[in-house]
């Protein structure tokens, strides 16, 4: 299986929410499990069955994040030397050509993204409009509404 790109924040969030999920969701929903076997007859017990489904929606959680922490490369970006390049992980400031109307952007990986805290999907068609670009160059990305141009006024790495 090929290596999935995460940076190191987001290889930490995932970290701290599974072992949140193990060391206290766990617990409390085995204990949860418990109290409801002790009232008795199983196949009418509307907790015990809620309990087993929150249950298995933790288990399944928790595979999906060992899973993808398992495949994930984890990419430091301050120690990348791009010189200026628009690389995974690169924090971007972006200027509409028609508008004027900036924006700034991070690349991150998949499980990362969040547009409203500016955290955009390595495979999204900004970010891969953007990739390999530098400093300066601007970049043509396709909207459901036409082509639209950004000029990277700059480009960190933090």
């Amino acid at each position: 299986m090929s290596k999935v790109p995460l940076t190191v924040r987001g290889a930490e969030r995932l970290r701290e929410e599974l072992k949140r999920l193990k060391s206290e969701d766990r617990p409390r929903i085995i204990k949860a499990i418990a109290e409801a076997r002790a009232h008795g007859d199983l196949s009418e017990n509307a907790e015990y069955h809620a309990a087993r489904e929150q249950q298995s929606f933790i288990e399944g959680r928790i595979k999906d994040l060992e899973a993808k922490l398992g495949d994930a490369e984890i990419i430091d970006v301050t120690q990348i030397h791009a010189k200026g390049k628009v690389v995974f992980g690169a924090t971007v400031l972006l200027a509409d050509e028609d508008s004027g109307e900036q924006s700034t952007y991070q690349i991150v990986g998949e499980d990362e993204a969040d547009i409203k805290a500016g955290r955009i999907s390595v495979n999204s068609p900004i970010a891969r409009a953007l990739i390999g670009k530098q400093l300066g160059d601007v970049a043509t990305v396709k909207t459901p509404g036409g082509e639209r141009q950004f000029e990277i006024v700059e480009v960190r790495y933090e």
